[in-house]
């Protein structure tokens, strides 16, 4: 027996669709305007140019921005994985009253805007001497990655069944055994799909940049930013663009992992 939705159904869908649309197709207008065949932001006048994605390929300005972002984006997601991914696993074994009090502290990066959390790290690095170092930049954006991986990680470990670990724990396995063996391969999913949203989160993140850095670390959302202030160069659709690209490609890649964590 079928039951065929309701109309209450059908229009809050296409209600959500519409609110989607009206959210993201705005965004890809830069798609076609990196495409243009002028020298300014607008659309293509007489045909399709990628002239200005060759600029963004060959000018050190621009491939140098977005190899440093990508370093920055890697080695801060490493630290987000390992940090979120043991403080999950962690508070499993906590009491209640402390687990709950820990979570909301590893949320707080989350809850926080992003111009306080840029005043609050530009305050703390002066003292430091960590403004406009790849240090700084790794640990803002380590730390704005850990509740991103800590919540994908604990909803991976909820429907784990703690009787696996007590059953090895019970044939002599150590707790590096137990991590390695039974815990950490039943979190993998989450893990993979909390580095992806780490990963995006720093790739893209430019108003913590604008607090702790100036010129000797630019990253590629700052150049963009800067771009857009100084010049009106359609290059800055093309690296758009290629923002847009990379986001859209590690959400698909969460979706996979996703699908690979039901059916194991």
């Amino acid at each position: 027996m079928t039951v065929s939705p309701s109309a209450w159904f059908q229009l809050s869908r296409v209600l959500a669709i519409g609110v989607l649309a009206f959210l993201v197709l705005p965004a890809l207008i830069v798609v076609p305007v990196s495409l243009t065949d002028t020298t300014w932001l607008a659309l293509p006048q007489e045909g399709l140019s990628f002239d200005h994605w060759r600029t963004l390929f060959s000018e050190p300005i621009w491939r140098d921005s977005m190899v440093r972002s990508l370093a920055v984006a890697i080695a801060s997601t490493a630290c987000s994985v390992v940090i979120g991914t043991l403080a999950a696993i962690g508070c499993r074994n906590l009491l209640p009253e402390i687990a709950g009090r820990l979570r909301l502290l590893l949320l707080l990066p989350m809850i926080v805007p992003g111009v306080v959390a840029g005043l609050a790290w530009y305050r703390v690095f002066i003292p430091l001497g960590l403004i406009d170092t790849y240090a700084g930049v790794i640990l803002a954006h380590g730390v704005g990655g850990i509740p991103l991986v800590f919540v994908t990680v604990s909803s991976a470990l909820a429907a784990f069944d703690t009787r696996l670990e007590q059953a090895a724990r019970s044939l002599g396995a150590g707790t590096g055994m137990v991590l390695r063996r039974v815990l950490f391969p039943a979190a993998l999913p989450g893990v993979l799909s909390g580095a992806v949203f780490a990963f995006i989160a720093s790739w893209d993140e430019v108003v913590v940049l604008l607090f702790i850095t100036s010129r000797n670390v630019y990253l590629l959302p700052r150049a963009i930013w800067d771009g857009i202030n100084e010049n009106v160069d359609p290059a800055i659709a093309a690296a758009a663009t290629l923002m847009i690209v990379v986001t859209v490609a590690g959400l698909l890649l969460v979706q996979l992992f996703g699908r690979d964590g039901e059916k194991g």
